[in-house]
């Protein structure tokens, strides 16, 4: 235990951790959604729902994590080779970029066959028979109460009050609906499956069946055999079957209960199905209810927001969505909108998941699959914004199926790096399916990103910086950023004209520069990859030190690591994406890969690098300011994380509004927009939810400086507020209240045994405590209170 350092500041009154007042955890509406991109989302982190609250017919769009066609590809990589690709890089050395260009827009590339997309399953179609009960719709409501994840639609029709309940439960592992209403014998429906996915229809008693093989011709063979089952029991009434619609007449309630199971990685997956369903509804729902909230709302709870008042809560979401859209202020919204992204983690992402979450997480609205870039793993940002929230979001273990799929990367993705560059260790690039395809796309411009793997694994890292779990870092993370640093360090060359270590040839994520009157794409040594080889080998070095192992290869890394090229400022001022400061072809770009530096990572910090923080932030304005400015859901997140650690708390909030209105709609799920990318809609993309939840964490409490600040970038429209549960690394849990943009109460709680430094705000007095003693301590340089705290410790200021 560190010895104390004597307090200075004026002893106050005692201190108590902060406890948030409410907050806003409810998305509500008052008319049923007649369109996906209006209705309410439940998953368990495999199948899941959305809901559309349609009075007279209800529909519930299905969905399942595993619903993918494609089959793997034994053939997906061309071979290339270790003696290949010293030539090309000879080439590309004496600068012959065009040549090299053209060899490797020819040679490396990848031949996908049966890459395949996920798809949605279908719509279950609920018609209702008011029969005797006609008459206008009263007091309508659907609500999403993000505290214990139940999707709730009532209404009064002919004076009889009608409620029906939707969850995805994770202990049961179903989809489960329940009806009811406060008249006896007043539910009667007709149900039935529309489907999307082509399969087989049939039904038995009060059961619903469908079987089929999720098929998408237009990207190869193959896809998952599935089957599907929905069944219904009844208080009172009468269920039957006819042809392919399950009819209940004049039941008290009904019990729903629908489960769809692929054989993806699961030969029993109908015996499954069977059972599962079996089982579920056998219990009362409102056990099974409870038993949802149980496992869910403990989850949800660490974390809570509330920002300014909340006077705007009775009025629905859609109509608060388009007051924003108007210009019109909203910060209750905004941290509604914080919660949603935390909730949609835990719905699509849970420890049990087969899969992390893919393009729309599992929430198809079966137009991202028909887009050019498809429903899969886009490892260039996309997948990777998906999970930036998790830690900070108190979600560390939502990260588990990302840190499985990781595993399954790096078994195919050994295979491409001997096959395609002569290499050991293993590595993915830019697109990526279920089946395996960690081989460069067919397209060199936007395909031959090496380093794609690299990123995927440095969420292995960033895990344990949070969690401090050796046992974790033993057992799972290092052995896979071992592997990728085995990669890095035999793939990369030594440039003869300056001694620098570099990777390439590569491109810098879909983005190209002007060379001798040529727009081309591949060069050595992107700003991009030399960001993300330095996080993977520093990685493996310190946790070589910690693990006590690999002392001559962690020693092999810092060799290399010495041999980087710098950072550098291009012309205008702002920082170099390529390794020369080549002309951008294309300033108006979306991708801003070289700024990984800047957020999530903290290589370039506001405190330690000046000059080149202002060189981030000439590249933003530049960007931001091109015309035709190609501006979608997960550009514009990167916005707000980057302003937040610019900690310029306007441009944060402005980025923020432009998110969730310009690329978001009346669920509040983000959007890849109309006009696009060849988007002839909205389409749904999960990234954006997370990112942007994630940058708001980032205006709230900060950590890259080695010290934990509170408030960075706080907009004048939070002035109020409040949270709970966020987590920084070290592995602490953070919390504040304040009035008036200053600090009322904070406090920090140790997560794993480490040595904390917490910024005391300026501008007043507080008494410090130490699990509720006072606490007297020096503060240092930047004002922070430092001290070695055991797990469990808590740290108080107000």
């Amino acid at each position: 235990m560190q010895k104390k350092l004597k307090f200075i500041l004026g002893v106050l009154s005692c201190v108590t951790v902060v406890q948030s007042p409410a907050q806003e955890t409810s998305l509500w509406y008052d008319a049923p959604a007649d369109e996906w991109m209006k209705s309410l989302p439940v998953g368990n982190g495999r199948v899941g729902a959305m809901v559309f609250g349609g009075v007279d017919e209800e529909t519930v769009a299905l969905n399942e994590s595993s619903m993918w066609a494609g089959e793997y590809d034994p053939n997906q990589e061309k071979p290339f080779g270790r003696e290949k690709l010293d030539e090309l890089r000879k080439l590309f050395f004496e600068g012959k970029l065009i040549e090299g260009n053209g060899i490797a827009g020819r040679e490396l590339v990848g031949t996908p066959h049966s890459f395949g997309t996920h798809l949605p399953i279908g719509d279950l179609k609920i018609k209702f028979d008011y029969t005797g009960k006609e008459g206008g719709v009263e007091d309508y409501r659907r609500e999403l109460d993000l505290t214990n994840a139940v999707v709730t639609v009532s209404f009064k029709k002919g004076g009889t009050k009608y409620k029906r309940e939707f969850i995805s439960s994770n202990p049961q592992d179903v989809v489960v609906m329940h009806f009811t209403a406060d008249k006896k014998q007043s539910v009667s429906f007709d149900m039935r499956m529309k489907m999307i996915t082509a399969a087989q229809v049939r039904t038995e008693g009060n059961l619903l069946v469908f079987d089929g093989q999720a098929l998408f011709p237009k990207l190869g063979t193959g896809g998952v055999h599935f089957q599907g089952r929905v069944v219904v029991k009844v208080d009172r009434g009468e269920v039957e079957a006819t042809g392919e619609t399950v009819r209940v007449k004049h039941a008290d309630a009904v019990t729903i209960v629908a489960d769809v199971r692929t054989d993806y990685k699961n030969g029993q997956y109908e015996s499954l199905c069977e059972k599962t369903v079996e089982k579920a509804i056998a219990r009362p729902f409102e056990t099974m209810k409870e038993e949802h909230v149980a496992d869910y709302a403990p989850l949800f709870a660490r974390v809570s927001l509330k920002l300014a008042d909340d006077s705007k809560k009775s009025i629905p979401v859609d109509r608060r969505w388009k007051a924003l859209c108007e210009g019109n202020k909203d910060a209750g919204l905004q941290a509604l909108f914080f919660q949603y992204g935390r909730y949609l983690t835990i719905a699509s992402s849970r420890e049990n998941s087969p899969l992390p979450i893919a393009l729309q997480g599992f929430f198809n609205d079966n137009l991202a699959c028909n887009m050019c870039w498809t429903s899969d793993y886009h490892l260039d940002i996309n997948t990777e914004q998906n999970y930036w929230l998790t830690n900070v979001g108190n979600l560390a273990e939502c990260n588990a199926p990302l840190f499985t799929y990781i595993a399954d990367l790096a078994h195919h993705g050994a295979k491409t790096v001997r096959t395609v560059y002569g290499c050991k260790g293993w590595t993915a690039h830019t697109v990526a399916n279920v089946w395996g395809f960690t081989a460069p796309s067919e397209g060199m411009g936007w395909g031959l990103f090496p380093l794609a793997g690299s990123w995927m694994a440095t969420h292995l890292w960033t895990q344990y910086e949070y969690t401090l779990d050796k046992d974790y870092l033993r057992r799972t993370a290092y052995p896979l950023l071992k592997g990728n640093a085995e990669f890095l360090l035999d793939y990369m060359v030594e440039d003869p004209n300056t001694g620098y270590m570099v990777t390439g040839p590569c491109v810098s994520p879909e983005n190209s520069f002007r060379y001798q009157g040529w727009e081309l794409g591949a060069s050595m040594m992107t700003t991009c990859d030399k960001v993300l080889a330095h996080e993977i080998m520093s990685a493996c070095v310190q946790a070589s030190d910690i693990l006590g192992v690999d002392k001559a290869f962690a020693d092999s890394l810092r060799l290399a690591l010495a041999k980087f090229p710098p950072f550098r400022i291009n012309s205008f001022g702002g920082l170099c994406e390529w390794y020369e400061d080549y002309e951008e072809a294309h300033p108006n770009h979306r991708h801003t890969s070289h700024l990984l530096s800047f957020y999530p990572y903290a290589q370039i910090t506001k405190e330690k690098d000046p000059e080149l923080t202002e060189a981030v932030r000439t590249t933003i304005e530049h960007r931001l300011a091109a015309e035709g400015w190609e501006d979608v859901e997960w550009s514009r997140a990167n916005m707000v994380c980057f302003y937040a650690r610019l900690k310029d708390a306007a441009k944060a909030e402005e980025s923020l509004n432009i998110l969730m209105t310009d690329f978001a709609r009346e669920n509040l799920l983000t959007i890849s927009p109309e006009g696009i990318a060849g988007a002839p809609f909205d389409v749904f993309i999960f990234d954006g939810n997370a990112a942007g939840a994630a940058g708001m964490a980032e205006m709230l409490v900060q950590a890259q400086e080695g010290y934990v600040e509170l408030l960075p970038c706080l907009p004048v429209e939070w002035k109020d507020g409040s949270f709970s549960g966020l987590c920084v690394k070290g592995g602490a849990e953070v919390s504040a209240e304040w009035k008036d943009s200053r600090v009322v109460k904070a406090s920090l709680k140790a997560t794993a045994d480490n040595l904390f430094r917490l910024q005391v705000p300026a501008g007043k007095d507080y008494t410090v405590r130490l699990n509720g003693k006072k606490f007297a301590a020096n503060l240092d340089g930047n004002r922070c209170v430092v001290a070695y705290l055991k797990k469990g410790d808590v740290i108080e200021l107000k």
